[in-house]
């Protein structure tokens, strides 16, 4: 499972590179020709990010950022190596 979101399923697409010349009308020129046309991929921006299940468990997982972003996962919460309560009484 390279390169494929561990949750929504996204993955490579393919697509194409198009290169262009001249100067557009709106700006003047006689307008932009298409002077080659060449294959592409394009490749989701994954994480790896230590996600808690629904079940509770956790795991580390590769996830694209539009998922981490609209909340879908939901990241670990690290515990403190120890809990401050309070203030500390000074001698």
């Amino acid at each position: 499972m390279a390169r494929q979101c561990e949750v929504c399923g996204k993955k490579v697409q393919m697509g194409n590179r198009i290169e262009t010349r001249g100067k557009a009308k709106y700006l003047g020129g006689v307008g932009t020709k298409v002077t080659g046309i060449t294959r592409r991929k394009f490749i989701p921006n994954l994480q790896k990010v230590h996600v808690t299940t629904p079940s509770g468990e956790n795991k580390s997982m590769r996830i694209c950022v539009q998922c981490i972003r609209s909340g879908v996962v939901r990241k670990t919460v690290k515990t403190k190596p120890f809990d401050v309560s309070g203030k500390a009484s000074k001698k």
